[in-house]
């Protein structure tokens, strides 16, 4: 049986540092009918230059380069609209994913008619040393599930010939949250595969690394972009605030045991 074809978004800036480690685990994947779709947000580094290198190698890694600095979002979403997969899938730079991951991903998916799927997702540090901490994801959850827990988006794949494409909106932070809010309208359910298929690097500095600014973005999400209420958004907000305190203190008290 032939297999389907799984478009991989990856929206790139100046990001020459671990760009090979993430573009190499897409040709290591045991799943081979893929199309990895790089689009170059205009860096000043050696991006670009990486990403040409590799799609000469390689006729399934297709290279595009934005003619301004635009943001994620822009990127993501002019990657999206050359994608011409049966399913879509993300993969950030700087990340990387297991070799089995599209292969036990999309069988899983197809086994079980699932639409919209993410796994379970380990951390790598700078150096690629697995940090040896699991983020788990609830088997399934509905759109009000999804406000409390955002799934990995190196790990997130949906059918778009089911589904459709969706597109993210211009925010600088948490815009693929706000794509999945899009999709689960659509899907009404996101399923977790519980397996660790895939790896998110702990970058110093970077744009995930603020948990104070990302409970800004999640406060713009909800009440601009989702029209919920204050009293909801609220508690949603306090939700995040928990959660982030409580994972701390498990992780203060595994570093203990070692």
């Amino acid at each position: 049986m032939e297999e389907s074809l799984v478009s991989i978004i990856m929206p790139a800036y100046n990001a020459e540092k671990y760009l090979h480690i993430s573009i190499e685990s897409v040709l290591n994947q045991t799943y081979k009918s893929w199309e990895l779709l790089i689009c170059d947000d205009c860096s000043t580094d050696n991006t670009f230059s990486i990403i040409t290198k590799y799609s000469k190698l390689d006729k399934r890694i297709k290279a595009y380069q934005l003619s301004t600095n635009q943001g994620a979002a822009s990127a993501r979403n002019f990657a999206i609209e050359k994608a011409s997969g049966d399913y879509i899938s993300f993969l950030d730079s700087d990340d990387m994913w297991k070799n089995n991951k599209l292969e036990k991903q999309i069988s899983w998916m197809q086994r079980n008619n699932i639409n919209f799927s993410c796994t379970y997702y380990g951390k790598i540090d700078e150096n690629n040393r697995d940090l040896g901490q699991l983020v788990l994801y609830d088997e399934r959850v509905d759109y009000f599930g999804l406000l409390k827990n955002c799934p990995g988006n190196s790990t997130v794949v949906y059918d778009s010939k089911k589904l459709g494409k969706f597109y993210i909106s211009n925010i600088k932070k948490r815009n693929d949250y706000l794509m999945w809010l899009q999709v689960i309208k659509s899907s009404t359910y996101l399923y977790c595969l519980e397996e660790e298929l895939s790896y998110h690097r702990i970058v110093e500095g970077s744009l995930s690394s603020s948990k104070k600014t990302l409970l800004k973005y999640h406060w713009y999400i909800y009440r601009n972009h989702e029209k919920i209420s204050l009293l909801k958004s609220t508690y949603l907000i306090n939700y995040w605030v928990c959660k982030g305190i409580k994972n701390k203190i498990i992780s203060y008290y595994k570093r203990k045991e070692y």
